[in-house]
């Protein structure tokens, strides 16, 4: 079943409040809502039980289909946000031998080196203290690039 979502000023017109008023009722928790970039939306499910918790009537017509978002281009405006975020993580790991952390070390550069043209820039350094067998490895880039590179240290470390 394919869920439907609406902006605030949709659910405003359809309910006849402000808008002011559907951002206070997803401030206050009572109307769910998700963020997609710094623009919210609002699932059908969740207009319907915040409907039926405030007895809220639209009266007997059906959702008119000119308010409704067309979600095919979200992935590309999320894609675009990644884009411009980006992300640092410092990841310390203790007790490690020498020689792990130079196959860890040799592996996460590698998958840095070969990673996808639009991925954007990102880098990564590693330094190994081996006084105190710690490997700390600093990222930055991306929020799929630090999301693909901490996978791989999660499954490297294992």
């Amino acid at each position: 079943m394919e869920n439907k979502f609406y902006t605030i000023d949709q659910i405003a017109k359809l309910l006849g409040m402000h808008h002011k008023t559907i951002r206070k009722f997803i401030a206050e928790g009572s109307l769910g809502a998700s963020k997609v970039g710094k623009q919210w939306r609002i699932s059908e499910h969740d207009l319907n039980v915040f409907m039926e918790k405030n007895n809220v009537k639209i009266g007997n017509e059906k959702v008119d289909k000119r308010l409704e978002v067309d979600y095919s281009t979200v992935g590309e405006e999320v894609e675009a946000i990644q884009k411009r975020m980006h992300v640092s993580s410092v990841i310390d790991i203790n007790e490690i031998q020498k020689d792990e952390y130079i196959r860890i070390s040799n592996t996460l550069i590698a998958i840095a080196n070969c990673k996808e043209p639009g991925i954007g820039k990102s880098t990564i350094q590693v330094k190994y203290d081996e006084k105190d067998k710690r490997l700390r490895i600093i990222l930055w880039g991306t929020v799929k690039f630090i999301e693909g590179m901490l996978s791989s240290i999660s499954m490297l470390v294992e």
